[in-house]
């Protein structure tokens, strides 16, 4: 296999589709139905929705604040966060569009499925891991985008 005319760029990208697929494909044969409450379903919709609402004002102080403990010790400081959501998650970072689907539990953890709109016209699904925290609140422990092949509007 030749890989010489793919810059870099293109093939990372082409190799990160395929690892979501697959892993999309293995989490979906592994999804069940979340027991969780309506009022954590709820709560749960409500977190991504503002975390997604604080990127369309460039608000990176707030998204932050929605991270999990990890996630926030990852990255260290809003900005750094921001700027990898701005520079990897365009789909996150500016949906045109976003539509909650079902919250399932995938290996124990708490995931919405969200369809995302990207700002290109295709339709990607992102999968948040949930964490809920000692105080009982619900954090972004994770964000996975998985193309939709061929599926744009």
């Amino acid at each position: 296999m030749h890989l010489l005319p793919f810059r870099f760029g293109r093939l990372a990208r082409w190799l990160t589709q395929i690892s979501f697929t697959l892993l999309l494909l293995t989490l979906s044969v592994k999804a069940q139905q979340m027991t969780e409450t309506s009022s954590d379903r709820d709560t749960i919709r409500s977190v991504i929705q503002r975390q997604l609402q604080a990127f369309q004002r460039d608000n990176a102080e707030e998204a932050f604040t929605y991270a999990s403990p990890e996630i926030r010790a990852k990255f260290g400081t809003a900005k750094n966060f921001f700027q990898a959501v701005k520079t990897s998650y365009a789909a996150v970072y500016r949906p045109r569009s976003v539509m909650f689907e079902k919250l399932v539990m995938v290996q124990g953890i708490p995931t919405q499925e969200v369809v995302l709109l990207d700002p290109n016209g295709d339709l990607v699904k992102a999968l948040y891991l949930m964490e809920k925290q000692p105080d009982g609140t619900w954090k972004i422990r994770g964000c996975l985008i998985v193309p939709m092949q061929g599926q744009t509007i």
